[in-house]
């Protein structure tokens, strides 16, 4: 059965209201999870658990955010920056996501704004419809 972006969309707006307290109106395909909406880092497990039950789906972890320990680990990230071991790692477990711009500077502070609404209704429409 294949579920309409809009209709995915619909169903995440939901689920993040109830995750992060927000209002609907809040909630748009631009909105980065924690410049926009506030969220932290302990917020995405809920965000990802409700993702899970709301549309049947197994998250692997670090699919689809990156793992604290990655942007911890010196391989990975060096001097507030990915590296491009980091970068190549991120790409390849995150393909929903665009880094284009990120890669210009990635600096690991602004990690954050990579994960819009948008980017979530992307990964949960390629995990249905795949």
């Amino acid at each position: 059965m294949t579920i309409s972006r809009d209709e995915i969309f619909a169903k995440v707006r939901e689920n993040l209201v109830d995750a992060l307290g927000v209002d609907s109106d809040e909630v748009t395909g631009q909105s980065t999870l924690m410049g926009d909406l506030d969220a932290e880092s302990i917020d995405f497990l809920d965000i990802v658990f409700r993702l899970e039950k709301e549309f049947n789906l197994k998250i692997p972890r670090e699919e689809l955010f990156p793992a604290e320990d990655m942007l911890n680990n010196s391989k990975y990230v060096e001097n507030g920056k990915l590296t491009p071991t980091g970068l190549e790692q991120c790409k390849s477990s995150m393909p929903h996501i665009d880094f284009s711009e990120f890669e210009k500077d990635p600096d690991v502070n602004k990690m954050g704004d990579l994960f819009t609404v948008d980017v979530i209704v992307k990964y949960v429409e390629g995990k249905i419809n795949a």
